[in-house]
């Protein structure tokens, strides 16, 4: 920049469409829905901005209809990754040179066309490759991908704007860097904005990435990449590639350009990649960077002052939606003995009345989980539950793959306030509820703070206020989203800036400045107006 200090628009979040019946945008979507459910696709990989296909290829199907392929994808070689690899380190060359504000042009474009021309068919991707509701795809990969492009842009000027004092003697600059080498970005299947956020945050601060989707969520990558290259991203800056995980991280850490590692997904595949980092560390000609959002066993607490039905509306929201495949979803819920009667007639009446299936219908609260393997875990969980002599299915209980994999949506509830599905992250459509009296409520706090190794969402819901405040005091170091009087879910880019701690992740905070600080390193510059001439000081006098 060397010809003004420009201002950016001013973000501000992306209105949510509603979809309702005879709206323009339901038709819109219904259609672009209907047109990928009917047709194929073949998906390549994109390294160095060429279309690349290894003849090694898998076929993508929705979770829903898991009979129906829609498309196959090519997996990487070896050479592959380190082609990509070796395009990033090319491309950075004159990406990290380009001035600010063209790589800012580039991503609020990409933020106009999905708010635009790309919004039906980036949500019917979702929709059909991660069998979101119409509401949970518009949420998701329209507005809150949409938001992060937006409003990391202002992230990003004012974290330039932030500068040293200066004085008359001397000009003092802090110059925000890319890291030196490549980043490496690996995404998960549950948000479209997500896997669009970690590679783009990244590049938009100058960086160059080598990115990883999730199998799940190839489908939708695609058109994540279409965006990109429509908004103009130079070739290089972005590689995709597909295929088996280790391979490619293997390959990735072994470079020793490795800058940096922005990471959503499991927790033990977290700590497996830190520690190949750490076990690769001499190699490196930089520390690398290491951001990572994780796991969650994320909880409701109510307390006796508090509206039932809000508390159930609550858990059956925080739990359900998306089939509680977000990292921030209730999956486990503390409840006074004297309102749970009516917490639990209300959550059973509305369990009851979702309707399941395809979201291609509209009036579907509930669709698919992701994978059989997702679907087979939480069977067994099931299964277990309805033996265990500690708990009881008050709700749900179901699970069928014939077509999809469909999970019913389950409430469990138990007198163990340390039994498994209270523990143990199970990422599906299931909540256990433990009912405690009225009276231990400060000792359910310090319980709901003990039980879990995570620390991502939580929730209090409370008339009172100073049960609110023991609540927020105690609970300090278990969530790092923390809710009062809500759900557990929902964070919203630029106003609940999202991450936790614990087992959760590093709680860099996606959404906020803070993450974009973690891919630049400063550059402290000092120009000296009158240069000394004699290194004697005053001290030296006779």
């Amino acid at each position: 920049m060397g010809k003004g200090f420009f201002n950016v628009p001013v973000a501000k979040n992306e209105p949510i469409k509603s979809y309702a019946p005879g709206s323009p945008e339901r038709e819109a979507l219904l259609q672009a829905y209907k047109k990928m459910y009917n047709s194929t696709v073949e998906v390549s990989m994109s390294i160095n901005g060429k279309a690349v296909k290894s003849g090694n290829t898998r076929t993508m199907s929705p979770p829903h209809d898991h009979k129906h392929i829609v498309g196959t994808y090519h997996l990487a070689e070896k050479s592959h990754v380190e082609d990509a690899i070796a395009g990033a380190l090319e491309a950075r060359k004159s990406w990290s040179q380009l001035p600010w504000e063209h790589r800012a042009g580039i991503f609020l474009k990409a933020a106009e066309l999905i708010a635009g021309p790309y919004r039906a068919k980036i949500n019917a991707a979702t929709m059909m490759a991660q069998s979101k509701t119409a509401h949970q795809a518009e949420i998701d990969a329209a507005c809150e991908f949409i938001d992060f492009l937006r409003f990391n842009v202002q992230f990003m000027t004012n974290i330039y704007n932030e500068q040293p004092d200066s004085t008359s003697d001397a000009w003092n600059r802090l110059e925000y860097r890319p890291l030196e080498g490549f980043t490496y970005a690996v995404t998960p299947f549950n948000f479209t904005a997500i896997a669009g956020n970690l590679p783009s945050c990244m590049a938009l601060m100058g960086n160059v990435v080598v990115w990883k989707p999730s199998d799940s969520q190839v489908f939708s990558a695609k058109i994540i990449m279409d965006v990109f290259k429509e908004a103009g991203v130079p070739d290089g800056v972005i590689n995709v590639v597909f295929g088996d995980p280790k391979m490619i991280t293997d390959t990735v850490m072994a470079s020793p350009d490795f800058a940096g590692l922005h990471f959503t997904g499991s927790t033990f595949i977290f700590k497996e990649l830190w520690k190949n980092i750490g076990n690769n560390i001499h190699h490196y000609k930089t520390y690398p960077k290491i951001v990572g959002e994780t796991g969650g066993k994320d909880f409701i607490v109510a307390h006796k002052s508090a509206n039932a039905k809000q508390v159930a509306t609550a858990i059956v929201r925080g739990a359900f939606e998306f089939q509680g495949q977000k990292c921030s979803a209730a999956s486990r819920a503390y409840i006074p003995k004297s309102i749970w009667d009516d917490v639990k007639k209300y959550v059973v009446e509305d369990v009851n009345s979702f309707k399941m299936g395809s979201p291609e219908d509209l009036s579907n609260f509930i669709t698919a989980v992701i994978h059989e393997d997702s679907f087979d875990k939480l069977a067994t969980y099931l299964d277990q539950a309805k033996t265990d002599a500690n708990a009881n299915i008050i709700v749900g209980g179901g699970y069928d793959k014939s077509k999809g994999y469909f999970i019913e949506p389950t409430v469990i509830v138990t007198n163990d306030p340390k039994y498994t599905t209270m523990c143990d992250e199970l990422f599906g459509p299931v909540i256990t509820i433990y009912v405690y009296e009225d009276d231990a409520y400060s000792e359910t706090l310090k319980l709901v703070d003990e039980t879990s190794d995570y620390a991502l969402t939580g929730s209090i819901i409370s008339a009172d206020r100073y049960a609110i405040d023991e609540a927020t005091k105690v609970l300090e170091n278990a969530a790092g989203n923390f809710y009062i009087n809500d759900k557990p879910t929902g964070a919203v880019v630029g106003q609940q800036p999202f991450g936790g701690a614990r087992a959760s992740g590093t709680n860099d905070k996606a959404g906020s400045a803070q993450n974009l600080l973690r891919w630049v390193s400063p550059r402290m510059i000092k120009e000296t107006f009158v240069t000394p001439v004699d290194y004697r000081y005053p001290f030296l006098g006779e």
